[in-house]
């Protein structure tokens, strides 16, 4: 994300964000078997040419109530976020990796499903566009799991585990 807190620019732009020849995208992609993402990212991606998320040996899940699944037969087109998750949950396998959609990641966050939030953080000032979290959103408390500071390029990695909070008694 941005500085800011932007995930894509004003008009759904990504030109902004940089890569670091020290990033290992190889060692990031090879800890999920699975990427959930919203339609809006799904499309985006699409759109620049990246198949819309469609990779050889992970399951990608698309979460849309207006998608057809037959005009995808490559992704996984489903309605029901909470079910979903829930379902992978309770399969054997890496972890799950939620990419993309702000609205999404508010939906999921309100919904517990959310274990960890990993972040890369982009030094650039967007001053608007997609937030990374859309408002209103849950108070959500995280625990620093790690951080790494990308020299060349300035980014920030930051990993953190969600706070679970017990219900009141």
């Amino acid at each position: 994300m941005s500085l800011d807190g932007y995930i894509a620019g004003p008009n759904g732009e990504a030109d902004w964000i940089v890569m670091d020849p020290d990033i290992d995208f190889g060692a990031i992609f090879a800890r999920f078997d699975t990427l959930v993402m919203g339609r809006g990212t799904f499309e985006a991606m699409q759109a620049m040419g990246g198949g819309g998320g469609e990779m050889p040996g992970v399951k990608v899940i698309v979460v849309s109530r207006s998608m057809s699944p037959g005009a995808h037969p490559n992704v996984t087109v489903a309605t029901d976020v909470a079910q979903v998750i829930a379902e992978l949950k309770h399969q054997t396998g890496k972890d799950i990796w939620l990419f993309g959609g702000g609205q999404l990641f508010r939906s999921c966050l309100e919904l517990g499903l959310v274990d960890a939030v990993d972040v890369a953080v982009i030094p650039v000032l967007l001053g608007g566009g997609v937030p990374f979290l859309p408002v209103p959103a849950p108070r959500t408390s995280l625990t620093l799991k790690s951080h790494r500071l990308y020299e060349k390029s300035g980014i920030v990695g930051l990993e953190y585990d969600v706070v679970r909070t017990s219900p009141a008694a």
